[in-house]
């Protein structure tokens, strides 16, 4: 019997060990943390291969629904507008994270009457019309706006989402998209953006993607108060009415524009010695 005792209890020290190792492996600091200061250990429970593939495909499967509807918009001047933009900021992202240099950066434009941008990890941008006409969008408030979703893709946000889900046991067995047919594929594909897109964030990963995008436009030659003038223009879009997209997934207006005032003293340098884009409307 004492000798059974024994054994349960080294087997049990063991697993708590192995345990313990397990969680503290799947923590990590994804970004370096730039001018702005993001500094946060993160918990990841599943690969950012994984996470950037699956993704993939319910990007392209957005694509796709929007090319048989006939609203993706592959060229014109405001798809030319968005690329100019994301070209000066994505060689920022290096400020950051090295490996972004590798990453399959692509844009899409939906023209479709929604407030809403996103982009998903791995590096895929999309914008709807509906926020650049509705809200009349500048370019300062164009880059802000970008630059914030890029945020989330650099500090894979939808990454650490999708841990928190798998730990939950509330995500099914990402695996399986790996070696099952297509359909499975885009099954889970859509259930990972779920996470990434749907939810709403955590103010944690707010804050984060904020004070990102804010340098991330400053370094690319747009004004930061960008991204203060964009979330006046929303707040004001959202008086009287129920939220649009884009909101439906963050914090309050007032507190943001708050906490990127406080951290305009860490980007105004930045902007004042960038190259400025030529034309800034």
């Amino acid at each position: 019997m004492m000798v059974a005792r024994r054994y349960w209890r080294q087997r049990l020290r063991l697993t708590l060990a192995l345990a313990t190792l397990t969680l503290l492996s799947a923590c990590a600091n994804t970004t370096r943390p730039g001018a702005v200061g993001v500094n946060r250990s993160q918990f990841m429970m599943i690969s950012s291969s994984e996470v950037n593939r699956l993704s993939a495909i319910s990007y392209n499967e957005q694509n796709k629904k929007a090319k048989d509807k006939n609203v993706l918009v592959t060229s014109g001047p405001m798809y030319e507008r968005l690329k100019v933009i994301a070209n000066r900021l994505i060689p920022h992202t290096q400020e950051f994270r090295d490996d972004t240099r590798d990453w399959d950066w692509q844009l899409t434009l939906i023209d479709a009457p929604v407030l809403n941008a996103t982009c998903a990890p791995g590096g895929k941008i999309t914008f709807y019309t509906g926020i650049i006409n509705q809200l009349n969008l500048s370019d300062d408030e164009i880059a802000a706006i970008m630059g914030h979703e890029i945020a989330h893709a650099l500090r894979e946000h939808g990454r650490e989402r999708v841990s928190q889900a798998m730990a939950q046991n509330l995500v099914v067995n990402v695996a399986m998209a790996a070696a099952g047919p297509y359909g499975s594929a885009v099954s889970v594909g859509n259930q990972v953006a779920h996470y990434v897109f749907v939810l709403p964030n955590s103010r944690d990963n707010e804050s984060e993607a904020d004070a990102i995008g804010l340098e991330l436009a400053a370094r690319a030659g747009y004004n930061p108060m960008g991204a203060v003038s964009v979330w006046e223009k929303m707040i004001k879009a959202n008086k009287g009415k129920s939220s649009p997209e884009f909101l439906s997934t963050h914090p309050s207006g007032e507190t943001r524009i708050e906490q990127l005032t406080a951290l305009m003293p860490a980007v105004e340098p930045l902007y004042k010695v960038a190259p400025k884009p030529s034309t800034n409307k």
